[in-house]
């Protein structure tokens, strides 16, 4: 072996683990540092939890989230405008308030909720549609996964 050119070897190298476990190795380092070790690491030891340093696991799951939440965001998005799109009849709301609301001008779902974003009086003001019929289309665009105006409170009599 040629003459100084080789580092100092330490017989009697410290290795220090983040759980405070210690031992003895031969090393070229005098004190080692370490994150984890046979004591501590998930392997070794048989617990269910991840070894995150740097992070990297929080924000793979604030990725999914967020991947998750746009996907949702875009499937209701779309239902939503597709099912505005849609005739009136597919309602099924009966014949007499499907004509009404026809003779209306109302001939799509769409039609229908911006009506209603007007108030229940807009709807109900045109003849041959009633409570009971305001009360089905209600509870047909619900179904229908649609999100309704604020209901105005009545006052109690």
């Amino acid at each position: 072996m040629r003459p100084g050119i080789h580092p100092t070897y330490y017989p009697e190298a410290t290795v220090t683990c983040a759980c405070g476990n210690s031992w003895k190795t031969g090393s070229t380092i005098e004190s080692i540092h370490t994150d984890v070790c046979s004591q501590c690491h998930p392997f070794y030891t048989g617990e269910q939890r991840i070894v995150d340093t740097e992070g990297q696991v929080e924000r793979f799951y604030k990725k999914l989230q967020a991947r998750q939440e746009y996907i949702v965001e875009h499937e209701t998005r779309d239902r939503g405008s597709v099912l505005l799109d849609l005739p009136i009849g597919d309602l099924e709301l009966g014949v007499r308030a499907e004509k009404a609301l026809l003779q209306a001008g109302l001939a799509t779902i769409g039609q229908a909720v911006e009506r209603l974003q007007q108030g229940e009086e807009a709807l109900l003001s045109i003849e041959g549609f009633g409570r009971k019929s305001l009360i089905d289309l209600k509870k047909r665009l619900r179904q229908r996964g649609l999100t309704l105006p604020e209901e105005m409170e009545t006052p109690a009599a």
